[in-house]
Order: C-alpha cells, then structure tokens, then sequence
C-alpha cells in the first residue's frame, strides 16, 4: 500500500515537470488533437497486454535506447509483467554503461540496476543529437493529457511539409508536433524490428507496442492499483449494507 502511494506521488511530481516543459512547447506552435485510440489498460478493469509489453521492451532497446534513457525503470521491474528472473538477468547483462554520478561500470548491469543511459552525461547527449537533449522516457505518457494518443500520433505523425513551410536543417516536420517542427528524425517505419513472437512489424504496430510499455514504465503500479481499488469499493458496499442494517435495527422502536 505504502509502495503504491510513493510511487503514485513520485510519479505525479515528474510528470508535473514534464507538463510544465510541454507547456512551454505548446507556446511555440499549435497542433492538431491526436486521434483517440483504445488501449487496453484503460477502463476500470484494463490491463496491459503482456505480449504488446515484450514487443514494446524489444521496440525500445532495438530502436529507442540509442538516444533515450528509462532513468526510473530497473530492470528487476520487468518480472511484474511476466518476465522470469532468468530473463531478466540476462538483459540486462547485455548493457554496461555509465551510473548516476556519469561513471561508467565495470561490470554487466544487474537487475538491480535502473536501464542503463545511452551516454555518459547530458553534454555528451546534447553533441550527439545536434544540441538536442533527448527525453528521458520513463514518464514521457504523463507529459501530455491522453499522452498514450499523443505519442502514438507523433509516432506515425512524420509527412512531407506544406509547400509554403521551410524545415529548418536538422529537424523533420511532424503533423503533431507543436511548431511542427521535431528535432527527432522519424524513429520507426515498417519492419524497423523483426518481432521475435513473428508479429508483422507494421509502423501502426511497432508505435502501439511502443507506447503500450512506455505506458506501464509510466504507471507500472496500475493494475495493483485497480485491483486495490475494486477491493475498496466491494468493502464499502458491504460496510454500507451493514450500517444500513443497524441503524433499521436501531431506530426499529422509533416507526
């Protein structure tokens, strides 16, 4: 219980943070309202598709770890959506990489570890994203209101720009993006992963996986959460159906 509402207000002040630089975004340009998606977390009784959850794992180390880091995941995490403890070791054993004070390890990661940063410190990943500072990902479906819809938009927003709009060098046209103009070059196309479960890799399949794990590294305490909150609610139905009961015991002489 405790566990929950730390990470709750945890999560909560992160993503404070990123609605606040989001802001500051949106204060450059207008965009237009992602369509709405249906994911299957969402709702009362959702929850995450574990399949969609190890595609969207693969997505993220093949595609997204390169530049962006998962600063608040460690990999011992990943046994809550149906990884075993074998797995996970051996993940993480793939990266070694530099630690909070930039240093980088001796050592194979282990799952205690947090997913390791793709560069050293932040100087070292603004020179290697032409000045850009790539997001860290952890939080990055709170940045946004319905942030799930707005990244898969963005995802799959990359077009040709307009005739009478000039792309500055270094950034691509986004149809989603705020100002439209997105120093990411696009990220995913078709059969960017060859899916180990032998999924067709689509680019509409890839950024839903994609999102789909993004979202659980946001709230990985979610389904708990619901479970919690289902068990509250039957317990105040029953408590309720008892307090009725004894105030009809109690005021029975009264009528």
């Amino acid at each position: 219980m405790k566990k929950i509402i730390l990470s709750t207000f945890v999560a909560a002040a992160f993503a404070i943070s990123a609605v606040s630089l989001t802001t500051t975004a949106e204060a450059a340009g207008s965009a237009p309202k992602p369509p709405a998606q249906e994911w299957s977390w969402q709702g009362p009784f959702g929850t995450f598709d574990r399949p969609a959850l190890r595609r969207g794992l693969q997505v993220y180390a093949e595609v997204c770890a390169a530049c962006h880091s998962l600063n608040l995941v460690a990999y011992r995490a990943l046994g809550e959506v149906g990884f075993s403890e074998d797995e996970i070791k051996a993940f993480a054993a793939e990266y070694d990489g530099p630690d909070e004070d930039g240093e980088m390890f001796e050592r194979a990661a282990k799952p205690a570890d947090h997913f390791v940063s793709p560069f050293e410190n932040d100087n070292a990943a603004r020179a290697s994203n032409n000045g850009a500072m790539p997001p860290d990902l952890s939080l990055i479906t709170k940045a946004r209101f319905n942030g799930p819809d707005y990244l898969h938009a963005l995802l799959m927003g990359y077009t040709d720009p307009p005739e009478d709009m000039e792309v500055m060098d270094g950034m691509s046209y986004n149809e989603y993006f705020p100002g439209h103009q997105i120093a990411m070059a696009p990220p995913i196309d078709d059969d960017s992963v060859e899916y180990a479960d032998g999924t067709e890799a689509t680019q509409d399949q890839i950024s839903r996986d994609l999102v789909t794990f993004l979202s659980w590294t946001a709230e990985p305490e979610l389904e708990e959460r619901k479970r919690l909150g289902f068990k509250v609610m039957l317990f105040l139905l029953v408590l309720t159906g008892f307090l009725y009961a004894l105030k009809r015991r109690v005021w029975a002489d009264q009528h």
